[in-house]
Order: structure tokens, then C-alpha cells, then sequence
């Protein structure tokens, strides 16, 4: 017969005891520094948005003021009557999307390229095309503008959408994912008989959402937010877009301010819909194609 010996109870160590330990000053540091950076980024937001409600009389007082005495809304709805604000609109949003995208789908068909196909020059062709990120679009802009205009396309959307459609940033983001992929996947699918087209469509462009979510928000920030190209091409204010049209508005002897902030507001909302919206996918796009 045993007898069974008690066990005495073990003492928890300091690390194990579930209490959380403070955090320490260089976190409290980093964490004061980040706070105060963002207040800084979002004062010229705050303050556009809140000035967006004040009449013209309000935004000339001096000292000004933060918040608006007597809010109104009298500034959004008149600036989408008087200023064919919603034409402009249109032609952001039609420029935006086909040029993200077109800038999609080349840039991912080049990347594709670049990291699953062996041959001679890909790694000089890939160095060729990272090195076009250092060539302002200055230098190449008059090339540019006579390409657009021999084939016509100046004064028309197209002539927005085309020419910026491929970046060497997304084309290094998607090869970089796409490096992550096993080459035995793709070898696999060939063996069943699929196609390069196939492999490309239904295997490799599910797998890439995280990054394509990124090239997608990038691309859309800068088509949404280009001003210099659209300001050569379109000429005629039918094809303006919201930033050549504000930088317009800006240019008359009486610049109306009221209607300029409602409007660039009205600007700002969709990109940060959009961000807020593909955040996860953005986070984890760069977390894996390299960027950090």
C-alpha cells in the first residue's frame, strides 16, 4: 500500500503571475512622440474640415477662429451646383479606377514575370526597372506629352489613364510576394495541364490580395491626388478632375474660399474610405512583400 505524499504548492514567479509589468520609458517615449507627430499631421484636416462650415465673412476674421461660431452647411450645397462639382467628380472617379485598375493588371503580369520565369537579363531587366523610380516625372514629361499627343489622346481621359498605368513600385512590391510563392505550386498546375494564362489568373492572383491590396491603395491615392499631368492634358473643363479644378478655383481674382474647402473636403472623404476599408490587407501587404 502507498501512500501518496503531498505535494507542496509551487510559487508563481514574478513573470508568470499574470500581473503586467509598466511599460517602460523608452515605450512611453515612442508612444508620446508618435501621439504628438499624428496631432501635428491632422491639425491642417481638422482645420480644413471645421472652416468648411464657416461662411466667408468667418474665414476673413483675424485672429481666426478653430471652431465656427454659426455652422452651415450652405458651402457643400453650393459647391456641388455652381461649380459642376459633380462632373469633376466623375472624372476622378473614372480616371481612379481604370488607371488602378489597368495598373493592376500590368504590373502584375510583369512581376510575374520577373520572379517565375528563368531567363537571361531578368535580373538586370528587374535592377532597370527600379532604377525608372529615380527619374523625375519632370525630365520625361515633354516625351510623354508628344507620345500622347501623336496618338491623340491629349484633351480625353485616356490620355489621364494610359500613360501613368505601369510603376516600378508596384511591380517590385508584386515580385516580391510572388517570390514567396512555391515554384512547385506552379509546376504542379502545369503538370495538370494548365495554361500560363490560368496559372497566372486563377492561382497566382488569389494568392497575391495582400499585396495587390496595396498597390491598389497606392495607386489610388496618387491618380486621386495627381495634379501635374492632368493639368497639361486636360484642357477644356470637361475633362478636369477635382485637384486641376481647385488649383482653378484658386487662380479667380476672388478666390472663393468657403466653397473651395467644401469641396476639398468632399475631396479628401473617398481615400480615406477607401484606406480605412483595405487597412488590414495593406498592413499585411507590407508586412510580406519586403517594404519594411
Amino acid at each position: 500500500m502507498t501512500t501518496a505524499t503531498p505535494t507542496a504548492p509551487s510559487t508563481a514567479s514574478p513573470d508568470n503571475s499574470g500581473v503586467r509589468t509598466p511599460p517602460s520609458t523608452g515605450s512611453i517615449i515612442r508612444a508620446t512622440l508618435l501621439v504628438a507627430g499624428a496631432i501635428v499631421m491632422l491639425i491642417p484636416v481638422v482645420w480644413a474640415v471645421l472652416s468648411s462650415f464657416k461662411d466667408t465673412s468667418e474665414l476673413a476674421q483675424r485672429p481666426p477662429t478653430i471652431l465656427p461660431q454659426d455652422p452651415t452647411f450652405s458651402n457643400y450645397t453650393e459647391a456641388l451646383t455652381s461649380f459642376s462639382f459633380l462632373t469633376y467628380f466623375k472624372n476622378s472617379v473614372v480616371v481612379t479606377v481604370a488607371a488602378t485598375a489597368l495598373t493592376l493588371l500590368i504590373n502584375s503580369m510583369a512581376a510575374f514575370a520577373l520572379a517565375k520565369y528563368n531567363f537571361r537579363g531578368r535580373n538586370a531587366l528587374f535592377l532597370l526597372t527600379l532604377a525608372t523610380i529615380m527619374i523625375p516625372l519632370q525630365v520625361i514629361l515633354i516625351p510623354v506629352y508628344q507620345v500622347v499627343a501623336n496618338l491623340g489622346l491629349v484633351n480625353s481621359l485616356w490620355g489621364l489613364i494610359i500613360p501613368p498605368a505601369a510603376t516600378p513600385t508596384g511591380v517590385f512590391l508584386l515580385r516580391q510576394y510572388m517570390l514567396t510563392i512555391p515554384d512547385d505550386l506552379i509546376e504542379a498546375a502545369r503538370i495538370d495541364g494548365a495554361s500560363e494564362w490560368r496559372i497566372f489568373w486563377r492561382i497566382i492572383m488569389p494568392l497575391c490580395r495582400p499585396a495587390l491590396a496595396v498597390v491598389a491603395i497606392f495607386s489610388i491615392i496618387w491618380r486621386w491626388n495627381d495634379f501635374l499631368w492632368p493639368l497639361i492634358v486636360a484642357q477644356d473643363e470637361s475633362v478636369y478632375t477635382l485637384p486641376v479644378a481647385l488649383a482653378r478655383f484658386n487662380g479667380q481674382q476672388v478666390v472663393p474660399f468657403n466653397l473651395v474647402l467644401a469641396m476639398s473636403v468632399l475631396t479628401i472623404l473617398p481615400v480615406v474610405i477607401i484606406f480605412l476599408v483595405l487597412q488590414r490587407h495593406i498592413l499585411t501587404g507590407i508586412a510580406q512583400t519586403g517594404l519594411k
